[in-house]
């Protein structure tokens, strides 16, 4: 099926993945076709070309108005899977309580545990999904979820197995993370490192035998795990097999060094990331992951995602979506703020939540190429920039993926 033509194809291929980036930069394909097989690219050039090579293909033409092509959008960092609200907390925060006196007044991440624990797997499951749909209607086709509001080992598991449930029951790309070490659960009875070494005695074992995840998670912060008690657990899963990733220096700094020198596949936040830090992700195969979403929902300062890219590192933008800190869920809305926050150019900050983002999550995704599933997102636009110019407010016109799109009126 050859579809387009498309006003503009940005496949986002053949960039560094690291350092800053100039607009000029950006392979962009003018007049362009995806010739795609079997939910597969086959071909992506000019449509005239495609045209003339392949006479007898059907046609698709998605829409007689002007359109452009991104590969479909990655959101690396999310919480999606939960319990309950928290609407609570979000009326304290902005009366003027800080995230942690609400944790300690009884909101934040124990509020969802214990909604998480009363909801059945199949509650989970819709949830997810709910979300889901919200993500590909945005564009968004592979998504990281994580579990973390179950804190106990039968609703940690249960969290993991709803996030592999759902996954067979959408388009989208579910990427499972293990963050049982969210914090340690205030029913827990015992110091944070007995509850580290109960999450690898009792709960991963089960994880490997019915394959629900091979990434896990820390929170690396005051109230939530040490930078020593971090650094004993990552070990600890990587010799099991699991690629960390972690909750670092969003209220205090320590965990982003730990996290590159350990060779971490993330690290995730940064809102306090010093230059000294910065420096060290240049230098490293740990991607910068930004969290907007949480700066807007906490109304705090950005990760300094133009001093990262400045001192080389790969900067991808994630949205932290969850019922506290991050519950708006608007990937592009939340890059294009921070775009403009911290002068990042409209190449760094797609970039940053495409192929750099699946770099985050080691999958090779986030471009359009042969032989690649095809993953795909257009709005109706004369220039591709105009997407972060309308800061989000220009919703996609279809999302393809495979051999399907769906339109969205």
């Amino acid at each position: 099926m050859l579809y387009g033509p498309f006003t503009q194809c940005l496949p986002m291929t053949g960039l560094p993945l690291h350092g800053s980036l100039t607009d000029d930069q950006l392979p962009v394909i003018d007049e362009a076709g995806i010739l795609i097989k079997n939910g597969r690219v086959l071909e992506i050039g000019a449509y005239a070309e495609l045209l003339e090579a392949f006479p007898e293909e059907q046609r698709i033409s998605i829409s007689d108005k002007r359109l452009v092509a991104f590969p479909a959008f990655v959101d690396c960092h999310t919480h999606i899977c939960w319990g309950g609200t928290r609407v609570h907390d979000y009326a304290m925060r902005v009366a003027g309580k800080s995230y942690l006196e609400i944790a300690k007044a009884g909101g934040g991440i124990m509020d969802s545990v214990r909604s998480t624990r009363e909801a059945s797997e199949e509650e989970l499951v819709s949830v997810i999904l709910d979300h889901v749909q919200e993500h590909l209607k945005r564009g968004i086709g592979t998504i990281e979820v994580k579990s973390g509001y179950g804190l106990s080992v039968d609703a940690e598991l249960t969290m993991l197995r709803a996030i592999k449930t759902a996954n067979e029951q959408t388009p989208a790309t579910l990427i499972p993370t293990f963050l049982g070490a969210h914090l340690k659960p205030s029913d827990f009875d015992g110091s944070a490192r007995e509850y580290l070494e109960m999450l690898i005695r009792d709960v991963v074992p089960i994880i490997k035998e019915e394959n629900l995840a091979s990434r896990a998670d820390i929170f690396v912060e005051e109230g939530a795990f040490s930078v020593e008690d971090a650094d004993w657990y990552a070990k600890e899963m990587q010799e099991l097999g699991f690629e960390m990733t972690m909750h670092v220096d969003q209220f205090t700094t320590g965990g982003a060094e730990l996290a590159v020198s350990l060779g971490c596949v993330s690290a995730d936040h940064l809102e306090q990331t010093q230059k000294v830090a910065a420096l060290r992700f240049g230098n490293s195969d740990t991607v910068a992951v930004a969290l907007p979403g949480a700066s807007l929902g906490l109304g705090m300062q950005f990760t300094p995602g133009r001093t990262l890219l400045d001192n080389d590192a790969c900067l991808a933008i994630a949205t932290d979506w969850n019922p506290g800190s991050a519950p708006m869920g608007d990937l592009v809305t939340q890059a294009s703020i921070l775009g403009a926050s911290e002068k990042l150019t409209i190449a760094e900050t797609l970039a940053g939540i495409t192929y750099r983002a699946g770099y985050a999550l080691r999958e090779d995704m986030g471009t359009i190429e042969k032989e690649k599933e095809a993953k795909i997102v257009v709005f109706e636009a004369d220039d591709y920039r105009s997407i972060f110019y309308r800061q989000g407010q220009l919703r996609p016109h279809c999302t393809l993926i495979g051999s399907e799109y769906v339109i969205y009126e």
